[in-house]
C-alpha cells in the first residue's frame, strides 16, 4: 500500500492528529537533506514535504522563496535531490511528498519524475501550479501507474462543486490551504478562518485533509487539527532550520517549544 494511504488509514483508526513538515532541500546546506529527513522521522513527524527549489515559486512567501534561492546557489538540482533521497530509502519509513513547481517537473520529464520518486522512496507529489485538467489528462495516468499520489490544494475561494470534483478524482489527502495568500507564519486563525475549516469538515469528503499555510504556534496548530486529519508546517520550520544552521534536532526542539505557546 502507498505510504500516504497507509498513514491516513492508521490515523482514521487511532484518531491521532498528524503533523507534517516542509523543508526546502539544499537549504541551508547542500548535503543536509538526508539528515533532516531522518531526524524528523526520529522526532515523531508523520510525513515530510521535500521542497524542490525553484527560481519563481508563486505560492510561497519570502521565507520559502529565500530558502529556494539559497538551495539553488548551493547547487541543488532535482537529479541531485533524488540521489540524496535514494541513499536513505531503506532507512526512512514515513511518507515523503515531493513539493515542486510544474516547470521543474516537466523539464525533468513526468514519467522520469515518477520513476525517480519510486526509486528514491517518495510516495507522492504536490505541484501547486498544475492545472487540474492537465492533471487528469497527462499526470494522473502516469502517477497511477507508479502508485504515486498527486495531492491537490483547495483554498477558501474554491467552490463546493470544485472541491467535490477534486475529492472524486484524487487519492491520498487534500491539502487545505488556510487562506488564499502565500505561505508564511501567522499568529492566529480568526473566526472566519475557523468557520471555513468547520465548513469543509462538514462536507464529509472522501479524502482526509491536512491544513497548511500559516501554522506557527499552539493556537494555529490546534485550530487546524480540530477540523482536519492534521496540520502542515512550512515557513516556521524553514526559519528555525536556518537559524540553527541546519541542525534539525535543535530546530525540532525549538519548534516543539513554539507549538506549546
Amino acid at each position: 500500500m502507498n505510504r500516504i494511504n497507509q498513514l491516513f488509514n492508521e490515523q482514521k483508526q487511532s484518531g491521532r492528529k498528524l503533523l507534517s513538515l516542509y523543508f526546502c532541500a539544499g537549504c541551508p546546506t547542500l548535503e543536509g537533506t538526508a539528515d533532516v529527513i531522518k531526524t524528523l522521522e526520529r522526532r515523531g513527524i508523520d510525513m515530510i514535504e521535500v521542497g524542490i527549489p525553484f527560481s519563481d515559486p508563486l505560492a510561497d512567501g519570502p521565507v520559502i522563496q529565500s530558502a529556494g534561492t539559497v538551495a539553488l546557489k548551493n547547487g541543488m538540482t532535482l537529479t541531485r535531490l533524488f540521489e540524496q533521497l535514494k541513499s536513505i530509502k531503506d532507512d526512512v519509513h514515513i511518507p515523503l511528498v515531493m513539493m515542486g513547481y510544474l516547470n521543474v517537473v516537466m523539464h525533468y520529464g513526468i514519467e522520469r519524475f515518477c520513476q525517480s520518486c519510486v526509486d528514491s522512496g517518495a510516495s507522492g507529489m504536490i505541484i501547486p501550479d498544475l492545472p487540474f485538467a492537465d492533471y487528469l489528462a497527462d499526470v494522473k495516468p502516469i502517477a497511477d501507474r507508479y502508485d504515486l499520489r498527486v495531492i491537490m490544494m483547495i483554498t477558501p475561494e474554491t467552490s463546493e462543486d470544485r472541491i467535490r470534483f477534486i475529492d472524486d478524482h484524487t487519492d491520498g489527502f487534500i491539502y487545505m490551504v488556510s487562506s488564499a495568500s502565500i505561505t508564511g507564519a501567522q499568529n492566529r486563525f480568526d473566526e472566519a478562518r475557523q468557520d471555513y475549516f468547520r465548513h469543509i469538515n462538514g462536507m464529509n469528503l472522501r479524502n482526509p485533509r491536512m491544513i497548511g499555510f500559516g501554522i506557527s504556534n499552539r493556537q494555529t496548530l490546534e485550530s487546524a487539527q480540530q477540523n482536519a486529519a492534521g496540520a502542515i508546517i512550512g515557513s516556521k520550520f524553514v526559519t528555525l532550520l536556518n537559524e540553527t544552521e541546519g541542525n534539525a534536532d535543535l530546530a525540532m526542539d525549538r519548534l516543539y517549544d513554539v507549538l506549546k505557546q
